[in-house]
């Protein structure tokens, strides 16, 4: 099934259509939960856990969703997460006695610990020799951190494309954008990436 066939049997009852449609929306909340909690507050706030309170919350209020198209559904859950992320830091950082401001790093957090790790651990030219996974791991938190800066629609663009792997219809249909629009994403953002990772830090553009 199509991303828009499992968006219309999602809505019709599905529950099997409706989890493999989260599944697919599964990367690209990641990117997002990471890239808007802080590296303080993803100390204290696992991005997978505010993905899955977002999943639970879209089960709990699918029967609320208007839209028709996968780039509609992607937009009900953006909101849904911008609205766990705030309260998580309300909850963290303004709640005096829970605030991350009152904390003291005492270690330097492992590459392996890193949420946003998940969704982008197998890379192309990946490696099982521990110099090799040490290698992977750098790059991966480097191209992370890459990604934050760059637009969310062109992020998410090279994601679907480099970590899923998807064909360019599939991201036109993913993302509702024209091929050319999806096209001049992949392209603004690879010459965006390029210079800011080094040919070390990302060897797989």
């Amino acid at each position: 099934m199509s991303t828009t066939q499992l968006v219309v049997a999602s809505k019709q009852g599905d529950n099997e259509a409706f989890g493999r449609l989260l599944e697919q929306y599964r990367g690209y909340l990641l990117m997002l939960s990471h890239r808007y909690l802080s590296e303080q507050l993803r100390r204290r706030v696992d991005p997978a856990d505010i993905v899955q309170l977002t999943f639970l919350e879209a089960k709990r209020d699918l029967h609320a969703f208007r839209g028709e198209t996968p780039a509609e559904f992607a937009g009900w859950l953006r909101g849904m997460l911008k609205n766990n992320v705030a309260t998580a830091v309300t909850r963290h950082i303004t709640t005096k006695k829970r605030s991350v401001k009152r904390e003291v790093n005492l270690a330097p957090a492992s590459p392996n610990q890193d949420s946003g790790a998940g969704w982008l651990g197998q890379l192309p030219g990946s490696t099982t020799s521990p110099s090799g996974v040490a290698i992977r791991s750098e790059s991966v938190l480097a191209l992370v951190e890459a990604l934050h800066q760059l637009p969310e629609s062109q992020a998410e663009a090279i994601r679907l494309r480099y970590m899923e792997g998807l064909a360019l219809a599939e991201i036109v249909e993913r993302m509702g954008k024209s091929d050319t629009a999806v096209a001049g994403l992949l392209k603004r953002g690879l010459q965006k990436l390029r210079t800011i990772l080094s040919a070390d830090d990302c060897p797989w553009f």
